[in-house]
């Protein structure tokens, strides 16, 4: 019972927190910023914990615990820490790696906004880089200096799906005592697992697959406790803070990712199929395609080929533009991995971050397009590409 003397004002913020003895299915939300600690010993330890679930949010939650072991478990990693978003967690986890004067290894092909980091950011701080042709294990040994600290993987890439042979390129840091990072967004730890492959820290913007339903932004890393801490002490003055419903939402999302997946993973590899022989398109990149580059090394490390895939279009940025506007179930949307399939022109969206030198340099081609495969029926959508492509002129069709 409540003490009856308090005021009103009082009262009203001293309310008894509900006790209850069942056991819900869902996990609660826990929608607060700080926790009350039973002691002044008590606060000064959970100060320090790493990922305390009752401290202060910035330093962790119930709903942040939760979902960093889920990902931790999927992906067979010892720890893991969630962030605000994908780029929240490959940026702190890079500013906690790398000082001034060190150096990092990239891959030429990856997301823009991790080349964005590698390329713009990073150098502000005096850290230096080296861009590799990621499906050359031997590019990486060649670009390492007494300064290297970081090689920084994306596998399958975005957008041009290449493949990174994550065992020989881990095998390559090891022997210098390099961290490896790497992106496993598109993969998914459904369709691969990096850290079975001798990869250091797993990173994913789990707004996409994770949390599949384009209603929450996220980002998690996952890998050796040691670096998980060290990460989570940068996290502290970053401050890239996962609001506890977003964790919960991704949380959510995660219970229904192996089926989702496997169902991604089909209709992809149907469209991939299907666009390889259309008259339209001159490209097709897919790694479940055995006339992929590296379909062999995908085929060896990875269970299933994933829901995205990129095709390119004979023409200018603007006819290809013009021509991916004509769709009606693939959305025009910058994002992947949700229940609905989206369209992106990589040439539009990344003009933004990187220059056309630097697009040029990661392949993105004007008349290049990534397919983001949702949920639907994978016919309707061949349907809808059909449709909107009959207009496009036809490869080797001149002006």
């Amino acid at each position: 019972m409540v003490d009856s003397r308090r005021r009103t004002a009082t009262a009203a913020i001293h309310t008894r927190q509900a006790a209850t003895s069942a056991r819900p299915l869902s996990s609660p939300i826990f929608q607060s910023t700080a926790f009350a600690a039973a002691s002044a010993d008590d606060l000064a330890r959970v100060a320090g914990e790493v990922a305390t679930p009752d401290f202060y949010t910035r330093h962790g939650n119930p709903n942040h615990v939760e979902l960093a072991e889920a990902v931790a478990t999927l992906e067979r990693a010892e720890a893991g820490l969630v962030l605000g978003s994908g780029m929240g967690a490959l940026t702190t986890t890079l500013l906690a790696l790398v000082s001034s004067g060190q150096h990092i290894v990239a891959q030429r092909s990856m997301y823009g906004g991790s080349l964005s980091v590698v390329q713009k950011l990073l150098p502000r701080f005096g850290v230096t880089y080296t861009l590799v042709d990621q499906a050359e294990a031997g590019a990486w040994a060649e670009a390492i200096t007494p300064a290297t600290r970081v090689f920084l993987i994306e596998s399958p890439s975005n957008p041009r799906l290449e493949i990174s042979d994550l065992g020989a390129i881990a095998e390559v840091a090891r022997a210098r005592d390099i961290v490896t990072v790497a992106d496993n967004t598109f993969a998914t730890p459904i369709n691969q697992r990096p850290v079975e492959a001798g990869i250091d820290l797993v990173w994913h913007s789990a707004t996409k697959y994770l949390a599949g339903h384009s209603d929450a932004s996220a980002g998690v890393v996952v890998g050796r406790a040691e670096l998980i801490e060290t990460i989570w002490n940068t996290s502290l003055n970053v401050g890239a803070v996962l609001g506890p419903i977003d964790a919960w939402l991704v949380t959510r999302g995660i219970r229904t990712l192996d089926l989702r997946v496997g169902r991604h993973n089909a209709t992809a590899l149907a469209i991939a199929e299907h666009l390889r022989a259309h008259p339209t398109v001159e490209a097709v990149y897919y790694p479940g395609l055995p006339g992929h580059a590296s379909h062999a090394v995908a085929a060896r490390q990875m269970s299933g080929f994933g829901g995205v895939l990129s095709i390119e279009l004979p023409g200018d940025r603007e006819e290809t533009a013009r021509s991916i506007e004509r769709l009606e179930l693939f959305q025009l949307s910058a994002s992947l991995g949700s229940v609905e399939s989206l369209v992106v022109h990589p040439a539009s969206m990344w003009g933004a971050v990187l220059t056309d030198q630097q697009m040029s340099a990661a392949g993105v081609a004007p008349g290049l397009v990534r397919l983001a495969c949702g949920l639907e029926d994978a016919a309707d959508l061949i349907a809808d590409l059909d449709r909107a492509l009959h207009a496009h002129r036809p490869r080797g069709g001149g002006q």
